[in-house]
């Protein structure tokens, strides 16, 4: 009889047996700096050490600002070592935002890594309820949030070893293995590039979010360091990309071709990139991946082939290894089959709500149509189409479905057919109130350099496909990068006029 394989490691566990076993394996790169797992481990015990001091009841969580570092991560290990929850949100949110953010959670300390001032923050409006949270809790990520104050989402240190689990089977994680860290640390794609690495034993490089719109410094940390897992958002490798043919018009050469596994998230694709990327990524598998922070990851596309004729957007793909999902009609019923309608998912990797579950409402549910009673579903807002693969293609979100002259119009498709031609680089379009035609759509678009691509073109190329009222009333042209949000997106809300 076979002796079953005992259960993987949790994260703090596996973390832990590597600086026991391989002490002098590199876990961090940071800059020019390389750190190991012994001193990433005794950086973390210096820390657990505070944290003991602390007058911190059972499941209090402590708060921490998400500042990249080194010693920043330290602080989290000694966090989920201890089996202490805690909040990490955006450190460039509004100190007011900062504030409520740790008032919702209960988190009476705040925490910078030893020797830093933590931020002095204003105190809230007004107190917040302590929230009990769920035994396992540990950590507390939040939703993207600008003005309104962003949901926090606790996740069970259960589903994240579940997460790790699937991640270090799919990229290869593990000894010796170097995986590219580009998004903030407050981000759920930290899940990947940096916790599950940990949990595997590999290396983590550091990308410095001071330094991440720099296409130079982004290549040459690449470079140097040699990783051979990518995950970022499109424009990450549309930086790359630039700064790639940049490199090569100048004489040099830049080809990434320790890049195995590149993965893209967050974000549409376009097509320049996605053609520029098998020339400066030749021996990489490409992705592209989908998820929610509240469900984490839940698609996954590998594309075998890529062309400038590759049909865009790229799809979403195929569920992950125990997801569920189903698309819902307007009137709520399920599309089975090929169709199109509402994703919903259902994940083995999901919170199982908002901290404040007044804020469920709407998003996490039960099955539409009243079927798979028990299970908890996440509506996600976006719209899907099911081809005959059983692959998913997004086509736009709930929430940016308008009426222009009462005709619904999809501000995201409008988005599709401005990067759709061959000038424009970036595209943002925004939807304001108008009292007579419902809502008046507004663009911004950057042109290629040098080009002198005019609105009036630019009309005739959107009125060759779109309908007239899906044509932005205001458009604008700019030859420097639009502005983005926290997540490196366009940001649309910056498109509509101030007055």
């Amino acid at each position: 009889m076979t002796t079953p394989a005992p259960p993987p490691l949790s994260l703090p566990d596996a973390f832990t047996a590597h600086a026991r076993t391989r002490p002098d394996a590199t876990a961090l790169l940071w800059h020019d700096r390389a750190v190991t797992y012994r001193q990433l481990a005794d950086l973390a015990e210096r820390e657990q050490t505070r944290l003991h001091a602390l007058d911190l009841a059972p499941g209090e969580p402590v708060g921490l600002p998400a500042a990249k570092s080194p010693e920043q991560i330290a602080l989290v290990l000694a966090c989920l070592i201890e089996r202490r929850p805690f909040l990490l949100p955006s450190p460039q949110l509004a100190p007011a935002l900062l504030a409520a953010l740790f008032a919702q959670a209960g988190a009476r300390h705040l925490l910078a890594p030893l020797g830093q001032d933590a931020p002095a923050l204003p105190a809230p409006a007004r107190p917040a309820p302590v929230p009990t949270l769920a035994a396992g809790t540990s950590f507390l990520l939040t939703t993207s949030g600008s003005t309104d104050l962003p949901k926090i989402v606790p996740l069970a240190q259960a589903a994240i070893d579940r997460f790790t689990a699937w991640a270090h089977d799919t990229f290869d994680l593990g000894p010796g293995r170097v995986v590219a860290n580009y998004a903030p640390l407050n981000f759920d794609l930290c899940l990947l590039d940096v916790w599950a690495t940990l949990a595997a034993g590999g290396t983590v490089l550091l990308i410095d979010p001071a330094h991440a719109l720099n296409a130079r410094h982004l290549l040459t940390q690449l470079t140097r360091h040699r990783p051979h897992v990518l995950q970022a958002v499109p424009l990450a490798y549309a930086l790359l990309t630039q700064a790639a043919q940049a490199a090569q018009a100048a004489g040099g050469a830049a080809v990434l071709d320790s890049v195995e596994h590149a993965a893209f998230t967050g974000d549409a694709i376009d097509a320049r990139t996605l053609a520029a990327l098998p020339a400066l990524l030749p021996r990489a598998a490409l992705y592209n991946i989908y998820g929610c922070t509240e469900t984490n990851d839940s698609f996954l596309h590998r594309l075998d082939r890529l062309d400038a004729t590759a049909a865009l957007p790229v799809p979403i793909g195929t569920p992950l290894p125990g997801v569920r999902t189903l698309l819902a009609a307007p009137d709520g019923t399920p599309v089975t089959g090929p169709g199109s309608g509402e994703l919903y998912v259902s994940t083995p990797f999901q919170a199982a709500g908002y901290l404040d579950r007044s804020r469920d409402a709407g998003r996490f549910t039960t099955q539409p149509g009243g079927a798979g009673a028990g299970r908890r579903w996440f509506r996600t807002g976006d719209l899907a189409v099911r081809d005959e693969q059983g692959r998913l293609h997004l086509t736009g979100r709930a929430d940016f479905q308008v009426k222009v002259r009462g005709v619904a119009v999809n501000t995201a498709e409008v988005e599709r057919v401005l990067l759709a031609h061959p000038e424009v680089h970036e595209a943002a379009v925004a939807a304001a109130p108008d009292p007579l035609t419902g809502k008046r759509l507004h663009a911004a678009v950057r042109r290629a350099p040098g080009s002198a691509l005019n609105s009036l073109t630019l009309r005739e190329h959107l009125a060759r496909n779109l309908p007239r009222a899906a044509v932005p009333e205001r458009l604008a042209i700019h030859d420097t990068p639009l502005p983005k949000t926290a997540t490196g997106k366009v940001d649309r809300k910056a498109v509509l006029p101030t007055a």
